[in-house]
């Protein structure tokens, strides 16, 4: 059962200006539910909801008998928690998105990332939050649930290659795409890779934003990967990620 809690509202939050709901987006904290509940809620930066784990100790040590959501801020006001971030030809997605904070102690220790595993429970929830907002917003479609990594890839890697995407789509939450379709076009990229500028291409008719140089080229590959093909997020464009791409294509944009 979802429980929502609505102890700790936010104050950090302006209004909408008229932009309709169109995406969710996915982060996780980096750091514990006390200081993250702390941060979201005093320190200029906001979500929606924050989505604490379980097993973590400050949540433990809060007393709740059951894993509950907490919601900071109104769906119709604005919260700060995508910063610059683009998808589909729109930028300043704060105005259009409802943003969802999930407990993970994910790491960088100077450029070295770690990335727990999200517990089943944490996920269970999470898809019954994700239903409850869908049926409020049935304009938001399978291509807009989003990781921060997808909309601000050049500086972001949240939720991380951890996180169960599949797992949503399986519950009839997001995208994935069709194993035979991806098979057909890794069979035919296995012989050559479309050329690059047709994959920028297809990149961008998915949503993402133009990679402006080769690093921005290899950093939204491997969100991409994070997202879609998460045992291996090298960057590095293969028949494989290509062919999960052009998959995704036809399945949702009808290319």
């Amino acid at each position: 059962m979802l429980v929502i809690d609505t102890s700790f509202p936010s104050t950090g939050f302006n209004e909408r200006n008229g932009e309709p709901v169109r995406q969710v987006i996915l982060h996780y904290t980096a750091a514990p539910f006390k200081s993250s509940l702390h941060t979201l809620t005093h320190d200029g930066v906001s979500a929606h909801y924050l989505l604490p784990d379980p097993d973590e100790p400050s949540y433990r040590r809060a007393g709740y008998d059951e894993l509950r959501v907490f919601h900071l801020v109104d769906e119709d006001k604005r919260a700060w928690h995508a910063g610059v971030s683009h998808w589909l030809g729109r930028d300043n997605l704060n105005s259009r998105s409802i943003g969802i904070e999930i407990v993970n102690l994910a790491r960088d220790d100077q450029g070295v990332f770690s990335f727990p595993a999200y517990s089943q429970e944490q996920v269970v929830v999470l898809i019954d939050l994700l239903r409850d907002i869908l049926a409020r917003y049935p304009q938001i479609g399978p291509t807009d649930i989003l990781g921060h990594s997808d909309v601000a890839y050049w500086r972001k890697r949240d939720p991380g290659p951890r996180f169960p995407w599949q797992d949503l789509y399986e519950a009839g939450v997001g995208a994935w795409f069709d194993e035979s379709t991806r098979a057909m076009y890794q069979r035919r990229f296995c012989v050559a890779l479309p050329p690059e500028v047709e994959v920028e291409r297809a990149f961008q008719r998915y949503g993402y934003k133009p990679a402006q140089n080769r690093q921005a080229f290899e950093q939204r590959t491997r969100a991409f990967q994070m997202h879609f093909r998460s045992r291996d997020d090298c960057g590095f464009l293969d028949a494989q990620t290509c062919a999960i791409l052009y998959a995704l294509n036809e399945r949702y944009r009808g290319i």
